[in-house]
């Protein structure tokens, strides 16, 4: 069974209810749920979540809440692959043997279906244990500044003060959109940001992390515009 595994816990801190938040007319995480059906690439579509309105939000858009989640799951501290595991775990002791999984945020509004069916295709062509998102920096990290207890700016590497930013090697970040992977990945929680894992490029206007309400805003600014032109597909 393909599984997609949808997290999304009561508890956010910095956007209260962020997971169901209203975003451009409707609860954000209908935004994943709508996507992973679309995409037709799942057996199931679940949402992990430890909370009753989240789940009969998820549930009135498609989704299957089989369980909820435990509470030592859905704490300030609990990181992605545990959650997995769990789901993984939980339905193999229902004697259903899931072989793929993929891990998609609620908060991740820019998903695009056919990016979820690339990414699953790369994940076989290349043999990796894990296929997820990523988009480059928008200016070279060598050059990168911080500000110290003098309030004077020293740079991170001084050694590309003088390097032209065409000289420098491109890097890139998690897009926070999905991760497919293999099942005994997941369950051995082997790390994400490894040798194990090949990158599903993604263009810059597609990524926008959600943490604050800054990138709330700038999120549904750029929504509005993508959803005007033929790059929102």
């Amino acid at each position: 069974m393909k599984l997609c595994v949808i997290p999304a816990r009561g508890g956010s801190k910095r956007i209260p209810r962020k997971n169901i938040k209203l975003f451009n007319g409707k609860p954000i995480i209908a935004y994943s749920i709508e996507s992973a059906l679309q995409s037709q690439c799942f057996d199931k579509v679940i949402v992990s979540t430890d909370d009753e309105e989240i789940a009969r939000i998820a549930k009135s858009y498609g989704a299957e809440v089989p369980f909820i989640r435990p509470g030592i799951l859905a704490n300030d501290h609990a990181g992605t692959l545990p959650v997995i595991k769990h789901a993984i775990e939980w339905f193999e002791q229902q004697n259903t043997i899931v072989t793929e999984v993929c891990c998609l945020y609620a908060t991740a509004p820019f998903v695009q279906v056919a990016a979820i069916q690339k990414a699953y295709q790369q994940l076989q062509i290349t043999k990796a244990q894990y296929c997820f998102t990523v988009t480059s920096f928008p200016f070279p990290i060598q050059r990168a500044i911080k500000v110290n207890a003098d309030n004077r700016v020293e740079m991170l590497q001084p050694e590309y003060c003088n390097a032209r930013s065409q000289d420098l090697e491109e890097t890139y970040h998690d897009a926070g959109q999905f991760y497919w992977g293999k099942v005994n990945a997941f369950k051995a929680m082997l790390p994400l940001f490894s040798q194990q894992a090949s990158p599903y490029i993604l263009p810059q206007y597609l990524v926008q992390d959600i943490d604050t309400k800054e990138d709330w805003m700038r999120a549904e600014l750029m929504y509005k515009i993508l959803i005007t032109t033929d790059k929102f597909q």
